[in-house]
């Protein structure tokens, strides 16, 4: 170690965060599954090429700090506790923010986050941090696009949270005004969709989200804002392993016929809410149980707050449904690391 090296080593003594993350977790497994989808490293000739894991952390320390790309590339330049935990000493040479932004690409094109969030959330299982054998809570909330078309629309828009009876004629409609709108707009995501919430129009993506009990981030699942929460469910819960979902909790948002079968099917027990139909309401005994279950949906909320409030969560700058689902898993990740520390601390103490 030169003396630059060991400069940097006193300088990041009291950077516990970092520090504690390296105690925690084995970066080996998570590098192994980046160099699966990501090999510029391994096949460029000449000067050697940035390795995935430094991109990745980069990633991380971007969406922990609320920074772009090129303010990542200046932090990483700069801040002695980030350069340490990306494994630069002041010699070496930092990524430019135009190659975090390809990797980003590469490791969406190949649907790379959701895999890296499960090499995490196993690490952190193995620690105790997300809870062996539980129950998932499951909610929704919208990620906002600036990227709007500009201009009337010329269908009836979907309203968050209730039942969809557009038939497919308008849903089709929808479709092809969007398409049509991305050949006159090319600055506008035609793949994000209208959808009223709460008397106010939204433009973007809904985020479908399963925590454990102590609200770590088991699975994330993206759509269109357009689209009924009911679908959401069976995808989101394929994505996390059967131990961590022996109970599945929702909101009536989630109720159907289909979603109770499929859960069963899939070795979970239903405790969505229940919900009343027109010349149907509740029973005493099912408003009983909506309450019971309610008062489990601090988790998953507190989880949507601490996203919103620390990374600036439901908004994004980027565009189309894979890109902006790729976010997502990134900041879940980032979310799961950040608390780990915290709650090893609450285990020990």
């Amino acid at each position: 170690m030169g003396f630059f090296d060991g400069h940097v080593e006193r300088r990041t003594a009291k950077n516990r965060f970092f520090r504690q993350l390296d105690a925690l977790i084995d970066w080996a497994p998570i590098e192994k599954e980046l160099k699966r989808v990501y090999k510029k490293g391994q096949k460029e000739r000449g000067t050697k090429a940035y390795g995935p894991l430094l991109l990745f952390k980069m990633q991380l320390v971007s969406v922990w700090y609320g920074l772009s790309d090129v303010q990542v590339e200046e932090m990483a330049n700069e801040n002695l506790s980030v350069m340490r935990f990306l494994g630069l000493s002041l010699e070496d040479a930092v990524p430019d923010h135009s190659t975090l932004s390809r990797f980003r690409s590469d490791l969406v094109a190949k649907k790379a986050y959701d895999r890296i969030l499960k090499k995490v959330n196993a690490q952190l299982s193995s620690h105790r941090l997300i809870v062996r054998n539980g129950s998932a809570k499951v909610d929704a909330s919208l990620t906002e696009s600036p990227f709007s078309p500009k201009g009337a629309t010329t269908y009836e828009m979907a309203v968050d949270r209730q039942e969809d009876e557009r038939g497919d004629g308008e849903l089709e409609k929808e479709d092809t005004y969007h398409m049509e709108k991305k050949e006159e707009q090319p600055g506008a995501d035609n793949q994000a969709r209208w959808v009223k919430k709460g008397g106010k129009s939204v433009y973007g993506y809904k985020k479908h989200m399963a925590t454990d009990d102590n609200g770590m981030v088991l699975g994330v699942h993206t759509v269109p804002a357009n689209e009924h929460d009911s679908k959401g469910l069976e995808p989101l819960i394929k994505k996390i392993p059967r131990t961590q979902r022996k109970e599945v909790m929702a909101d009536k948002g989630y109720k159907s016929r289909a979603n109770d079968e499929m859960l069963r099917e899939n070795g979970s027990r239903s405790r969505i809410m229940h919900k009343g139909y027109r010349n149907t309401p509740l029973t005493k005994w099912q408003t009983r149980y909506n309450k019971a279950i309610s008062k489990t949906r601090w988790v998953v909320e507190r989880t949507f707050g601490s996203l919103k409030r620390w990374f600036g969560s439901g908004a994004t700058r980027l565009q189309g449904l894979d890109k902006v689902h790729g976010m997502h898993v990134l900041e879940a990740i980032a979310h799961n690391l950040k608390r780990s520390p915290g709650l090893v601390r609450q285990m020990a103490g």
